[in-house]
């Protein structure tokens, strides 16, 4: 029988089913090849996420705790500039520091002469304190009527103080008569002195001496502030008179 007249040839009716087989097993393999290799494809993707995550999570966390205590890097930030500079604080602890320092009174003198002069009041109330004042204030200020620090020793004697700062020192304008009539107006029968003093880091006048001694007003010019800053001893110890005790110390 020829070909044409009884069908498909036999080698033609063998090779379909053949190839009908290969087909049906090669397409599982690519489709479980395609899943395959979208899974995987996927896997990568939140892997290579996470660490982005992760560090978006720690900035977010460190942002908030920076604002929370954004004091701490201000202070920080101030504390850096003035690094080396020779500020009022600074000079205070350098003599408020005891005589065991070995700190001369030159040297003390120096660190008061650089502070500002609301510096130097702050000075001159913690000298006090470190003598035993422990009520020593500062009250200086716009209407202070010749008060600069007000304190009581340990004898129960009140102390009116009036500071005269001079950024040059012994170079500086000296104390006059005026400044010490001003303080004799007003530190007993104002603020109920025992003892009245004018503390200055300069000189004072030859007649404003004299007046001082006249109205029982106390001067600790520039010799006698060194000695005090330097810590060797408390102010009614360097003072010529002075009242005596209100109460046992």
């Amino acid at each position: 029988m020829s070909p044409r007249a009884g069908g498909r040839s036999p080698a033609r009716g063998r090779g379909a089913p053949r190839r009908a087989r290969a087909a049906s097993r090669r397409a599982p393999v690519r489709r479980g090849r395609a899943v395959g290799g979208r899974r995987r494809a996927q896997r990568p993707s939140f892997e290579a996420a996470a660490p982005v995550l992760l560090g978006v999570a720690a900035l977010a966390a460190f942002t908030d705790r920076l604002l929370a205590v954004w004091w701490v890097a201000v202070l920080t930030a101030l504390l850096a500039l003035g690094a080396g500079a020779d500020r009022p604080g600074s000079l205070r602890r350098r003599f408020r520091r005891g005589p065991a320092s070995g700190r001369s009174a030159d040297e003390a003198l120096a660190g008061l002469d650089a502070l500002h002069h609301s510096c130097f009041e702050d000075a001159v109330r913690d000298m006090m304190r470190r003598d035993g004042c422990r009520d020593a204030a500062r009250v200086g200020g716009a209407g202070d009527l010749g008060a600069d620090v007000t304190a009581t020793d340990p004898f129960g004697r009140r102390w009116v103080i009036q500071c005269k700062h001079r950024r040059q020192g012994a170079a500086g304008s000296p104390v006059g008569t005026q400044d010490f009539q001003v303080l004799n107006g007003t530190a007993r029968q104002v603020h109920g002195a025992d003892i009245a003093v004018i503390v200055t880091n300069g000189r004072v006048t030859a007649p404003a001496v004299t007046f001082a001694g006249r109205q029982r007003l106390q001067v600790v010019d520039r010799p006698v502030l060194g000695a005090w800053a330097s810590g060797s001893h408390p102010l009614w110890e360097l003072l010529r008179t002075v009242p005596p005790p209100r109460s046992p110390g």
